[in-house]
């Protein structure tokens, strides 16, 4: 298997907690790795066992302007990884930095699987109680959508349900103000028409935002725009709530019952709701394979982010996406009109 291209440059902490999730990657497991980043990053793992390294000596910040930063940046971390999966020197890329970043250098250098419009980034919700999480597409990479990107989204969202989580017919809904038929805003009600008459996915109507973690639908459509609120709302909803239950639980005079007692059992809880269980959101679309984290990314995230695109690399994603695409536009469905612009 051809190695994982990681950047050691991405995220708030980078590149100690890259180093440190890449140090027990090298411990625990035999996926390959190919590193890159700075003289001095390389140099902090490049003794560790199956990996490689490749030094690039720029680094894009992660408040600069995406685009600007790819195209002026060409030696930076980031685009080295996308050109590494482009030139089939590495099977799939991963970043915890500039997300734009790493949505460009993908876009810009592995370019569109055919007939796809926009790619879009699909993050997985954990459902609490269930075994498999919904699947949010998309969750950020395009703030302005057509119906005819959704329901490209919606297909490449079915097929990573179905693939990695191995849901059969994965239920689609898209994200509305209600779930009756004709609720919603101009693209809801658009896109809805569309999606009822698509014969690839297992279209179950409108869902609403409290749907997203109630296990009553797989794969959760919308723009990105409204995707990313939504994602950012759970997030600082569970940070919120699992602060709340401490307070509550935790008077001073009973805290080393409680971390004796409850915490141990909400262990699991905690573990299934983290946002490092999977380490990074796949970015669907691209010719290749690209897994975005969270800047925030500690060891944790990296670790389970490799190991989380080596299965997802091991199901030939793209290779369905692509052939799945192509068939349904044979067809007879002529596909959404193809954006040559970034919108990043």
């Amino acid at each position: 298997m051809k190695p994982i291209a990681i950047d050691l440059m991405g995220g708030d902490h980078a590149p100690s907690v890259v180093v440190e999730g890449l140090e027990r990657v090298s411990k625990e497991t035999d996926i390959p790795i190919l590193a890159i980043g700075t003289h001095e990053a390389v140099a902090m793992v490049e003794d560790l066992s199956n990996v490689s390294v490749l030094v690039a000596n720029e680094v894009i910040d992660m408040d600069e302007d995406a685009a600007y930063a790819v195209r002026r940046k060409k030696d930076s971390s980031i685009v080295r990884c996308a050109e590494a999966v482009r030139d089939g020197e590495a099977s799939a890329m991963f970043s915890a930095g500039n997300t734009g970043a790493a949505m460009a250098a993908s876009l810009f250098k592995m370019g569109r699987i055919s007939k796809v419009s926009r790619p879009a980034i699909a993050t997985t919700i954990p459902r609490p109680g269930l075994n498999v999480p919904t699947i949010l597409l998309d969750s950020g990479a395009n703030s302005d959508c057509t119906p005819e990107w959704l329901v490209q989204f919606a297909i490449m969202g079915s097929i990573y349900s179905e693939l990695r989580f191995n849901i059969k017919a994965p239920r689609v809904g898209i994200l509305s103000i209600g779930e009756e038929p004709g609720k919603g805003n101009s693209l809801v009600k658009e896109t809805y028409e569309l999606l009822i008459q698509d014969k690839v996915i297992n279209f179950i109507g409108n869902c609403e935002g409290r749907d997203v973690m109630a296990g009553t639908v797989d794969v959760v459509v919308t723009d990105g725009f409204t995707g990313n609120v939504v994602l950012k709302t759970l997030e600082g909803g569970m940070r919120a709530f699992a602060k709340a239950a401490l307070k509550a639980l935790s008077p001073k005079d009973e805290l080393d019952t409680l971390l004796d007692t409850a915490l141990p059992r909400l262990a699991p809880l905690i573990t299934e709701l983290s946002a490092d269980t999977y380490g990074g959101a796949a970015l669907l679309g691209v010719d290749g394979l690209c897994l975005i984290g969270h800047g925030s990314s500690g060891p944790e995230a990296i670790y389970n982010a490799v190991v989380e695109a080596d299965k997802i690399v091991r199901l030939n994603l793209v290779e369905a996406i692509a052939s799945t695409l192509k068939q349904h536009y044979t067809q007879g469905d002529q596909g959404a009109r193809v954006d040559s612009s970034t919108n990043i």
